[in-house]
């Protein structure tokens, strides 16, 4: 029998990347849930046949003891770890909010992809998943921290493409649209839920975490000399960043 490849993903604890997990795990990868939610990840763990390892991916410390227990060898990694946090305009926006938001969807991935190269390297077949937005291709009102962040986490992995090439390492973004999960806009609208609950109001069938899980995972197990550049998913109802179709 043959040793499971390992894949390590990042926000693990809830929606996209728990789904993420369960999608790679039903693949056959040993997957490693990193969250900073401990029990979250534990259960996940648990429900996979995986590792959970506790990871603030802003923190270095907390990053770098995420690479020592990996190990040397890492198949998959999925750069999943972000978040939104405020919903305000240029003229009004909090400006410990962009930090935050670029410190977790650039800094974290930065920091994660320079700890686990080696072992990346060490696969001989490997791939780095970077999980963007539709919010990293276009700006609108109102999302200028966010749509800044995710703008970063496509030019950095445009980038990784262009510096390794020759390695065998594939790079790939994924950059989903409208998705509904239990916590992405609740935490962007500090707890209003009813501002949250409005974000989705009357759109038929948006997007949900496994949705966002299967691409992942299909292009995880695509053949090693294909890479997917970019994958930009959305609900149908969903034309474009500003054009939603809702039901009233």
């Amino acid at each position: 029998m043959s040793t499971p490849r390992t894949a390590v993903v990042t926000g693990a604890s809830s929606g996209i990347g728990a789904a993420t997990a369960r999608a790679l795990a039903a693949e056959g990868f040993h997957v490693v849930c990193a969250a900073r939610r401990r029990d979250r990840i534990e259960a996940l763990a648990a429900e996979i046949g995986g590792v959970a390892v506790a990871c603030d991916v802003t923190s270095l410390d907390s990053v770098r003891e995420l690479a020592e227990a990996v190990g040397d060898v890492v198949h998959v990694l999925v750069n999943n770890a972000g978040g939104a946090f405020g919903s305000d305009r240029v003229e009004t926006s909090d400006p410990a909010d962009w930090r935050a938001m670029y410190e977790v969807n650039v800094i974290g991935l930065l920091q994660v992809t320079q700890a686990l190269l080696p072992a990346l390297r060490a696969s001989g077949d490997a791939l780095i998943v970077n999980m963007g937005s539709t919010a990293g291709r276009i700006a609108y009102e109102t999302g200028g921290g966010y749509t800044a962040a995710k703008h970063g986490t496509q030019v950095v992995t445009e980038t990784l493409r262009l510096e390794l090439v020759g390695e065998p390492i594939r790079i790939s973004e994924v950059a989903p649209g409208m998705v509904r999960t239990d916590e992405f806009a609740l935490v962007r609208s500090e707890g209003d839920r009813e501002k949250a609950e409005a974000v989705y109001a009357g759109v038929p069938d948006p997007l949900v975490a496994e949705d966002v899980a299967d691409a992942v995972a299909w292009i995880a197990t695509r053949p090693s000399h294909v890479n997917i550049d970019e994958l930009v998913i959305r609900p149908r109802a969903q034309a474009a960043q500003h054009k939603v179709h809702r039901i009233t």
